[in-house]
C-alpha cells in the first residue's frame, strides 16, 4: 500500500482503488511515508498531538458544568460506560483507519468510493467550527493582554462601558454576613466588561445586524491565525514539535491553579457541590444522553483529526496503546479541571454569600465572566488571570492545529502532485480565506454569528458521519478485513468487545444521540435574545448540508463510473 502511494505522486492522475495488504499478499510492511508527504519525526509527536486534540477547552468549561447538573459524582458512572461503549471504539477505529491508509480524510474512502462524501462532510464541519473556534481563542489572547496590568480592567465600576447596574459584588455582604436584597438584579463588573466593552454587543440590535467590525477583537483573530499558520507551516513537522510545549505546559497550570483552589477557604463547598453523587439522577435518560454527548464531542472523533494525525505514523505504530493512553487521560483531565475550577467556585460562594450554583456557569459564561471574577479575589489576581488565560491558550491551539491539518491533509492528498510542493503557500490561503470568513465574528453582533455556528456546524451532521463512517467500515469494507488490516498492523486482531462496539453499540448508542437531539430540539439562544426563524433556518441549513453530501458523493461516484452500479461491483470495494 504505502509502495502505491509513490506512484500515485508520479502523475495527476485519478488513483485506482485502495489496495490492502490483506489483498495484496506479501508486501514490504517496513516501507515507510513518501518522503514529500512527511511523517512525524519523533514517537511522542504522534501521542502528543492527540493529547494536545482531544484535551480542550470543553474540558474545563463543559464537562465540571456538565457533571455538577447531572448529578455529581454518580456522572461519572454513565461518563465512564460511555466511554467504553463509543469513545475508545470509536477513537481506536479512527486512528486505524488513518495509520492503515496513510491518507487524509478525502482520499481514504478508495476503500468504498461510494462513502467519499463523508469525509467531504468531515472537512465542512471541521471548517465552520475552525472559523469560529479561532475567534474564542481571539478572545482568550484579549483577556490574556489585558491581564498584563497591575489591577485587572473588569475588578471595579466605574469605566466608561459600566451602567448604573454594576456593582462591584465582592465585599458586598453586610454586618451579618446577608446579602443586600437587590443583588440579583445587579450586575457584577467582569460581565459588563465582557458585554459591553469585549464583545460591545450593545452595538448590535441582532444576529441581523452585526453593527461594526470591533478593530481590537479583529487583531487579536489575526494575530491567533497567524499563531497557528506558523506553528502548521511545515505540517506534522512543525506542529509536532509545537505540541511538546502546548499539550504539557496546560497540566501544569492547572495543576497550580488546582493547588492553589483547594487552600482557599470555602473551596470544599464548590468540591462537595462538584461531587456530591445523586444516584437517583441515573434513572433519567438526560444524564445518560449527557455523558453521551460529553464523551462524543471531547473526544473529537468524526472531524477527521484522528485520523489525519494517525495517517502520519508509521504502519506499525502501536495505536492500540495510544487509544487507552489519551481516552483516559482526557477523562482524568477533565475530573481534575473540575476541581481546580469549582474549588475557587467554592470560595466565590463563600466570598458573596451565595450557594455555588448561582455562580457555576458553562462555556464562555465561566471563563470569561465567573472565573475572571473570581480572580479579582485572589491576591496577585493578574498573575492568577494571566496563568488562566494562557492555559486556555495552548489548550485550544491544540485542537486548531488539527482542525486546519486535517484541512490541509485532506485536500493535498487529492492533488498531490500540484498542491504537495506548495504546501506552506496552500496553508497560508487556507488561513486567510478563514480569517476573512470569520470577520463578521469580531462585530458588535459577533457572539450571536458564534452562537449560532456552536450550535448546528457539528451537531446532528457530525453524528450522521460517524454513523455512516462506522457502517461504511464495518458493513462495505468489512469487519473481517478491517480487523485482518488491523492485525497487519499491530500484530493481533481486535478482540470481540471492538467488534461488537463497532457492528451494534456504537451505532445504536449515536443513533439514540442523534434521535434525541432531534426530538429534544431546542432554539438557540444567547441570554435573553432568541433567534429569529431565519436564523434557526440557517443553522438547521448548516447540519443539513454536511448530511446531504453523504448522498450527494454517492451520486457523484455512480455517475463517475462506466456503466450501472450494479456492473461495477468493484465501487463498494
Amino acid at each position: 500500500m504505502k509502495k502505491l502511494q509513490g506512484a500515485h505522486l508520479r502523475k495527476p492522475v485519478t488513483p485506482d482503488l485502495l489496495m490492502t495488504p490483506s489483498d495484496q499478499g506479501d508486501v514490504d510492511l517496513d516501507v515507510d511515508f513518501a518522503a514529500d508527504r512527511g511523517n512525524w519525526t519523533g514517537k511522542l509527536d504522534f501521542l502528543l498531538s492527540c493529547i494536545g486534540y482531544c484535551v480542550g477547552l470543553g474540558n474545563v468549561w463543559r464537562f465540571p458544568y456538565r457533571a455538577y447538573t447531572n448529578g455529581g459524582g454518580a456522572f461519572l458512572v454513565p461518563y465512564f460506560l460511555m466511554l467504553a461503549i463509543c469513545g475508545i471504539p470509536l477513537f481506536f477505529l479512527e486512528l486505524s483507519l488513518g495509520q492503515f491508509s496513510s491518507l487524509g480524510p478525502l482520499a481514504v474512502w478508495k476503500i468504498s468510493p461510494l462513502f467519499k462524501g463523508a469525509g467531504a462532510a468531515m472537512l465542512l464541519i471541521v471548517g465552520l467550527v475552525a472559523i469560529y473556534y479561532n475567534m474564542i481563542i481571539a478572545y482568550v489572547l484579549f483577556y490574556l493582554f489585558a491581564s498584563l496590568t497591575s489591577n485587572l480592567p473588569w475588578e471595579h465600576c466605574g469605566n466608561w462601558w459600566n451602567t448604573d447596574l454594576c456593582l462591584e459584588h465582592r465585599g458586598s455582604k453586610d454586618g451579618n454576613g446577608a446579602l443586600p436584597l437587590n443583588l440579583t438584579s445587579t450586575v457584577s463588573p467582569s460581565e459588563e466588561y465582557w458585554s459591553r466593552y469585549v464583545l460591545h454587543i450593545q452595538g448590535s440590535q441582532g444576529i441581523g445586524s452585526p453593527g461594526h467590525i470591533r478593530w481590537n477583537l479583529c487583531l487579536c483573530l489575526l494575530l491567533a491565525w497567524v499563531i497557528v499558520f506558523l506553528c502548521i507551516l511545515k505540517g506534522v513537522k512543525s506542529s509536532g514539535k509545537v505540541v511538546y510545549f502546548t499539550a504539557t505546559f496546560p497540566y501544569l497550570i492547572l495543576l497550580m491553579l488546582l493547588v492553589r483552589g483547594v487552600t482557599l477557604p470555602g473551596a470544599w463547598k464548590g468540591i462537595q457541590f462538584y461531587l456530591t453523587p445523586q444516584f437517583h439522577h441515573l434513572l433519567s435518560s438526560k444524564v445518560w444522553i449527557e455523558a453521551a454527548l460529553q464523551i462524543f464531542y471531547s473526544l473529537g472523533v468524526g472531524f477527521g483529526g484522528l485520523l489525519t494525525f494517525a495517517s502520519y505514523n508509521t504502519f506499525h505504530q502501536n495505536i492500540y496503546r495510544d487509544t487507552f493512553i489519551v481516552t483516559l487521560g482526557n477523562a482524568i483531565t477533565s475530573i481534575l479541571a473540575g476541581f481546580a475550577i469549582f474549588s475557587v467556585l467554592g470560595y466565590m460562594s463563600q466570598e458573596l454569600g451565595v450557594p455555588v450554583d448561582q455562580v457555576a456557569k458553562a462555556g464562555p459564561g465561566l471563563a470569561f465572566v465567573v472565573y475572571p471574577q473570581a480572580m479579582t479575589m485572589l491576591p496577585l489576581s493578574p498573575f492568577w488571570s494571566f496563568l488562566f488565560f494562557f492555559m486556555l491558550l495552548t489548550l485550544g491551539l491544540d485542537s486548531q492545529f488539527a482542525f486546519l491539518e486535517t484541512i490541509v491533509t485532506a485536500v493535498t492528498d487529492e492533488f498531490p502532485y500540484y498542491l504537495r510542493p506548495k504546501k506552506a503557500v496552500f496553508s497560508g490561503l487556507i488561513c486567510v480565506a478563514m480569517y476573512l470568513m470569520g470577520l463578521v465574528l469580531t462585530t458588535d453582533g459577533g457572539m450571536y454569528w458564534l452562537v449560532l455556528l456552536d450550535d448546528y456546524s457539528a451537531s446532528f451532521g457530525l453524528m450522521v458521519v460517524v454513523i455512516t463512517t462506522c457502517l461504511a467500515v464495518t458493513r462495505v469494507y468489512g469487519i473481517q478485513r478491517f480487523c485482518r488490516d488491523i492485525h497487519m498492523m499491530l500484530g493481533f486482531k481486535p478482540g470481540f468487545y471492538f467488534r461488537a462496539c463497532w457492528l451494534f453499540l456504537s451505532p445504536a448508542t449515536l443513533l439514540a444521540l442523534l434521535v434525541y437531539s432531534i426530538v429534544k430540539y431546542q432554539p438557540s439562544e444567547y441570554g435573553s435574545y432568541r433567534f429569529p426563524a431565519w436564523a434557526e433556518l440557517l443553522g438547521i441549513l448548516m447540519g443539513l448540508l454536511s448530511c446531504l453530501m453523504i448522498p450527494a458523493g454517492m451520486l457523484v461516484a455512480v455517475l463517475r463510473e462506466e456503466g450501472s452500479l450494479w456492473e461495477e461491483p468493484h465501487l463498494c470495494y
